[in-house]
């Protein structure tokens, strides 16, 4: 769970074509039609902050976990920076600990796919139902097996002003395991030369059926899964999914009614 050392001081650079407004527009939309219109709301790896300023600013309280300190002191940065109260706590998400209840949970950006083991992800579904607001919800996306194979054994490397990257991508179809060792190169400032940093990365993919299994063994309900950006069902063909799971166990007060 440790990624993102590195390389959090380009990441934003490197994520310029994911559209944030569009993806929080989604969310919001997927929150509310589940009756999470505001109040509190945590993000699971929320990385530099770029969905949990969005959400704070549509109208969310917001508490922002990752396990990565660098990109977390990124986050502060743009807290301070745009005036937000947002708190941002450094903890591995399979471990996390709230102060109280939340309204819902959400993990973005296949955050997920990091939780290499079935174990794992329950633990991280059973937390969320321990930390729920009765009624709340856990809402996050995967990628999936089909997205993988796509890339599959490939390289990509990518060269910008601010910095530099070679991505060489494997994928074990049999353990289902996506692997990306990433070579950073990262210009240091003042002297004019290039410091090379290096990150192994590796996501699972898991099916719908063994997602709903865990979320129902977890004690949560299993509300549905859309291919992402999207109210459709997935298919074969889909290559993120957006999964969306129910707390179940704590009792509405009759105001909560």
């Amino acid at each position: 769970m440790s990624s993102y050392e590195s390389f959090a001081s380009v990441y934003d650079m490197f994520m310029d074509n994911v559209d944030y407004d569009a993806w929080c527009r989604y969310l919001t939309g997927l929150l509310g039609k589940f009756g999470v219109q505001d109040g509190l709301v945590c993000e699971l790896g929320c990385g530099t902050g770029n969905m949990t300023e969005r959400l704070d600013e549509a109208g969310y309280d917001m508490i922002g976990i990752d396990s990565s300190a660098d990109m977390l002191d990124i986050a502060a940065e743009k807290k301070i920076a745009d005036g937000r109260d947002i708190l941002y706590l450094n903890q591995d998400m399979r471990a996390f600990e709230l102060y109280g209840t939340v309204r819902a949970i959400v993990s973005v950006c296949d955050s997920m796919n990091y939780i290499l083991t079935e174990e794992d992800l329950l633990k991280v579904f059973r937390l969320a139902n321990n930390y729920l607001d009765p009624g709340g919800v856990l809402i996050f996306d995967m990628n999936t097996a089909g997205k993988y194979a796509g890339i599959g054994d490939s390289t990509i490397a990518e060269n910008r002003e601010g910095g530099s990257f070679i991505w060489e991508n494997s994928w074990d179809p049999e353990k289902q395991i996506n692997e990306y060792d990433l070579t950073l190169f990262i210009p240091e400032e003042d002297s004019g030369l290039y410091r090379r940093y290096h990150e192994i990365h590796r996501q699972r993919a898991y099916r719908v059926t063994d997602i709903r299994r865990l979320i129902e063994k977890a004690g949560m309900i299993f509300e549905g899964a859309y291919e992402a950006f999207t109210d459709h069902a997935p298919t074969d063909r889909s290559e993120r999914i957006c999964f969306v799971a129910g707390e179940h166990g704590k009792k509405l007060t009759e105001e909560e009614n």
